[in-house]
C-alpha cells in the first residue's frame, strides 16, 4: 500500500527519512530509567475506533473490538495486498514501550518460525523451510547468540516444539512435522540430538509436501502431562469438509497421549489455530487462530481464545458472535442449522487477516509486575486487507488468568511509512531471566525484548 504525497517525489523522500529518523530517535534517545507507562481506561479503543492498520500501531494503545461493533460480511471488498518485503532499513529497529530496549540477537536466518525455550535456557528454532530445527545458546557481550548449534535437519516443515516432561529434565523434545508428530531423546544441554527421531504420530494434509493449505502444526502438553495437543489448519478457505475429504482432521485440534495415540478431535471449527499455549493458572489450552479470508476489509477479526474441550467454533459453515451463536458462512447457506446455537464467541478479538500465530502467557520477574500472567503474540500481518495490518507483537491483558478482551500494541515498527514492510513477528519465547525473544521471518532474524526501566 503506497501513501500518496500532495508534493514532489523530493519532499516525500525528505518526510520518509525524517519519519524514519524520529523513530530511531524514540529507540536511541529513550531513557533508560524511563517507565513503563499502563495506559488508562481512557486509552481503550472501542467500537469502530479499535479497528486499525500498521500506520496507526503504536506501543501502549489497547483496542477492545466485540461482536457488536462487526459490520457484515463484504466480500466485494476483499483485496490481495501482500506484504512487499524490503530489507531493513539501517539504525530501524522495533519500537517497545518506553522502558524496555530492543536488540538484535542472531539474523541471517532461513524462514525463522516457531521459538520456544527449553528448560536449561536454551532457544529452539523452528527453520521451517529448510526443516532443521536450530538452538541458540546466551547472550554475548555484543548482544548476540554466544552459541548456535543445528540440533536436527531433513524435517518435514516443522514448526512446533514441545519438550516432555515438564519440568527441569525433559527426556524428550517433540516436533510438529506438517505431515505428523516426532519426538528425539533429548536431556538439558544437548546441543545436537542425541539420537534419530521417532515417528510417533501422522497428521493430516501437510503443506506445500504433503498436498497444500495450512502447513504449520503447533504440538504442546497439558499441565499435567497427560495430553499431547496438536492444532491442524484447514486445507482451505471455507471448503465445506462435508464434501472435501481432504478436509478430514483438519480445522481441528487433536488430542494424543504422550507416545502418540490418537485420542479424538479436542475441539472443531477452528479454521487455522497456528499458536497454543497452556494458561498456567487455569491450565486452559489456548489458540492464536487465522479466521477466514475474502469476506471483507474488516471481517472476520483473527482472535486468541482459550479452547474448550469437544467446543465447536464454526469453521466452515459458520461464523462466530451471532445471536444464539453463530452467523451462516454466506458461502455455505443454510447447512448445518444444528450446529448454530454451539458456535463459541473467542475471548479476544484481534483485528481482521492479523494473522495470528506464536503465543504464550508471561510467567516471568523482569518486566514490570502488571506483566505476570498475561499474554503475548506474534501478528503476522495482513494480504486480504487494503490497509496492512498486523505486523506487531501484542499484549493479552488477563485478570485472574481470564481475558479481559483487550489487546495492546506492544512491539511494532515493522512496516514503513510508504507502506512497505522489512519485518513480520512469528514466534515469541520466553528467557529464563524472563525477557522475550521475537522471531521475524521478514528481516529473517531474532529480536531480543528486555525491560531497562523503573519499576
Amino acid at each position: 500500500m503506497s501513501r500518496p504525497y500532495p508534493f514532489s517525489r523530493a519532499a516525500a523522500l525528505a518526510c520518509t527519512l525524517g519519519f524514519l529518523a524520529f523513530l530511531v530517535l524514540q529507540i536511541v534517545e529513550r531513557p533508560a530509567s524511563a517507565t513503563h507507562q499502563q495506559p488508562n481506561q481512557q486509552s481503550v479503543l472501542t467500537g469502530q475506533a479499535a479497528f486499525t492498520d500498521a500506520a496507526h500501531e503504536s506501543p501502549g494503545i489497547r483496542r477492545h473490538l466485540t461482536v457488536a461493533d462487526l459490520s457484515a460480511p463484504a466480500p466485494q471488498e476483499s483485496v490481495d495486498n501482500g506484504p512487499a518485503i524490503v530489507p531493513r532499513p539501517a539504525n530501524v529497529l522495533p519500537i517497545a514501550p518506553k522502558g524496555f530496549k530492543v536488540e538484535l540477537y542472531a539474523t541471517g536466518l532461513d524462514n525463522p518460525r516457531l521459538i520456544r525455550t527449553a528448560p536449561n535456557g536454551d532457544l529452539f528454532l523452528a527453520e521451517s523451510e529448510t526443516g532443521k530445527i536450530k538452538v541458540f545458546r546466551g547472550v554475548g557481550a555484543d548482544g548476540k547468540a554466544a552459541q548456535l548449534s543445528v540440533f536436527a535437519e531433513g524435517l518435514h516443515q516443522p514448526f512446533g516444539i514441545a519438550f516432555y516432561p515438564a519440568g527441569p529434565h525433559p527426556a524428550w523434545v517433540y516436533i510438529g512435522n506438517t505431515d505428523g508428530i516426532v519426538r528425539f531423546p533429548y536431556k538439558n544441554g544437548d546441543l545436537t540430538a542425541a539420537g534419530p527421531s521417532q515417528h510417533i504420530a501422522d497428521l493430516p494434509g501437510g503443506g506445500r509436501l504433503r498436498g497444500g493449505g495450512h502447513w504449520t502444526r503447533d504440538v504442546v502438553f497439558s499441565r499435567d502431562g497427560t495430553k499431547l495437543f496438536a492444532s491442524v489448519g484447514s486445507h482451505s478457505n471455507v471448503d465445506d469438509s462435508d464434501t472435501h475429504p481432504e478436509e478430514f482432521h483438519r480445522a481441528d485440534v487433536l488430542e494424543f497421549t504422550p507416545e502418540g495415540n490418537f485420542v479424538k478431535i479436542y475441539a472443531s471449527g477452528l479454521r487455522n489455530c497456528v499458536g497454543e499455549a497452556i494458561n498456567p493458572v487455569t491450565g486452559e489450552l489456548w489458540c492464536s487462530t487465522n479466521e477466514r479470508d475474502g469476506l471483507g476489509n474488516n471481517y472476520p477479526p483473527d482472535y486468541i481464545t482459550h479452547v474448550r474441550e469437544d467446543g465447536f467454533y464454526g469453521w466452515p459453515w459458520f461464523l462466530y458472535g451471532g445471536p444464539g451463536g453463530g452467523i451462516q458462512d454466506p458461502r455455505h447457506p443454510g447447512k448445518h442449522p444444528e450446529l448454530q446455537a454451539k458456535v463459541i464467541t473467542p475471548d479476544i478479538l484481534v483485528n481482521p487477516h492479523f494473522a495470528s500465530l506464536e503465543m504464550l502467557f508471561y510467567s516471568g520477574s523482569q518486566f514490570p509486575a502488571e506483566y505476570k500472567g498475561e499474554g503475548f503474540a506474534a501478528e503476522h500481518g495482513s494480504w486480504n486487507r487494503a490497509k496492512r495490518g498486523g505486523y506487531e507483537v501484542i499484549r493479552l491483558p488477563m485478570k485472574n488468568g481470564h481475558a479481559t478482551g483487550e489487546y495492546e500494541d506492544f512491539l511494532t515498527g515493522f512496516v514503513l511509512p510508504d507502506g512497505t514492510v522489512w519485518g513480520r513477528p512469528v514466534g515469541v519465547a520466553q528467557a529464563n531471566d524472563g525477557s522475550l525473544f521475537v522471531s521475524d521471518d521478514g528481516s529473517r532474524s531474532i529480536w531480543h525484548v528486555s525491560y531497562v526501566g523503573k519499576k
